[in-house]
C-alpha cells in the first residue's frame, strides 16, 4: 500500500504545479561538503530540508499551499552536482550554475548547502547583477581564515575570499576565532567594526550600517544554538535563538533588497528529525520576507 506522503511531488513545499517561468525565488540544492573538518555529511543537507518541507502543515492553508505564499512564487530546481577535483573548480561550477539556471534569467537564488564554501560561487555570480551587492553573514564562525588545510576555498576560508572581491561582509552571532583572524581584523578596523559577536542579535542600525541597499544573505546554521540546532558540522555553544533570529530577519528584510540567500552546514542526524524541519521552516521565513519585500 502506498503510502500518501510518497504519492507527493518531492520539491520544497511539495507543490504540485510548478512554473519556472512564473516562479520569482528558484530553490537550489547543492549537496557538497568536500571540504568539511570536524562532522562532515552536509551534502544531505539539501535532501533532508526539502524532505522536510513536505510535512509542514501548519503552514498550509485549506487549498493545501504554504501559507503567504501562491504556488507559483517558487520553484525547485534539480540538484546541482560540481566538481570534487577541487574547490577552486567546484566554486566555478557552483558560479556558472546559479547565473545559467537562475540569475540571468531573473530569479532570486535559494540555495540549500551543503558546506559554507559554496556561498562563494553564488555571490560571485550575483555580484555580476548587482555591483553594490554586500553579504549578511549569520554564523557561529568568522570564515575568514586565509588559507585552511590547503585549500584558499574552504568553508573556514569563505568570507576572506568575499572580502577580497571587495564586497562589504557584516557579521552575526560570531562567537569563535583563532589567533590569525585576531590579527587579520586588527589591521582591518573597518571589518572589525561589522563584525558582531554573540550571545544576542546586534541592533538593527549597526546590522544597516555595514550594508548596501543589495543584500545577500547567507546564513549558517550554526549560528543558531545547539540547543535548538545540534545538527550542524562545527557545533558551538552560546548560539541564536529562534525568535530573535525571524524577527532580525524580518527587520531587515524591510530596510534592504535581499537578492539571494542560503542556508548552509545542516549536518543530518540519524533518527533526529527536529533540526531537518527546523531548518526547512527557516527556508520558508526568508522565503515570506523576501517576498515580502517584492
Amino acid at each position: 500500500m502506498t503510502k500518501l506522503y510518497e504519492q507527493w511531488p518531492f520539491n520544497f513545499g511539495a507543490i504540485h504545479e510548478q512554473n519556472f517561468d512564473k516562479a520569482k525565488i528558484a530553490i537550489a540544492q547543492i549537496p557538497y561538503d568536500a571540504t568539511s573538518s570536524f562532522r562532515s555529511n552536509q551534502r544531505e543537507g539539501p535532501y533532508e530540508i526539502i524532505d522536510s518541507s513536505r510535512y509542514m502543515d501548519e503552514l498550509l492553508d485549506s487549498e493545501g499551499d504554504l501559507v503567504g505564499l501562491h504556488p507559483t512564487d517558487i520553484v525547485t530546481l534539480d540538484e546541482i552536482v560540481v566538481s570534487r577535483d577541487s574547490v577552486k573548480e567546484a566554486m566555478a561550477g557552483v558560479e556558472q550554475a546559479l547565473w545559467q539556471e537562475a540569475i540571468s534569467k531573473n530569479k532570486i537564488p535559494l540555495v540549500l548547502g551543503g558546506e559554507h564554501s559554496i556561498t562563494y560561487g553564488i555571490v560571485k555570480a550575483l555580484k555580476r547583477k548587482y555591483p553594490d551587492l554586500s553579504v549578511l553573514q549569520f554564523d557561529a564562525h568568522a570564515d575568514l581564515i586565509n588559507e585552511y588545510e590547503g585549500s584558499e576555498f574552504s568553508h573556514a576560508c569563505v568570507m576572506r575570499r568575499i572580502l577580497d572581491l571587495n564586497i562589504p561582509v557584516v557579521q552575526v552571532g560570531i562567537r569563535n576565532m583563532n589567533k590569525e583572524i585576531e590579527k587579520y581584523l586588527a589591521k582591518n578596523k573597518k571589518q572589525a567594526k561589522n563584525i558582531h559577536f554573540a550571545p544576542g542579535v546586534p541592533s538593527l542600525s549597526k546590522i544597516l550600517s555595514g550594508l548596501s541597499r543589495n543584500v545577500y544573505l547567507t546564513f549558517d546554521l550554526d549560528a543558531l544554538d545547539p540547543s535548538i540546532m545540534p545538527a550542524v558540522g562545527t557545533p558551538e555553544p552560546g548560539g541564536l535563538f529562534w525568535n530573535e533570529t525571524t524577527k532580525a530577519i524580518e527587520a531587515i528584510s524591510k530596510k534592504v533588497n535581499i537578492v539571494g540567500a542560503d542556508v548552509v552546514e545542516l549536518c543530518p542526524i540519524s533518527g533526529f528529525e527536529a533540526p531537518n524541519f527546523l531548518a526547512a521552516k527557516l527556508v520558508y521565513k526568508i522565503i515570506i520576507n523576501i517576498l515580502a519585500g517584492k
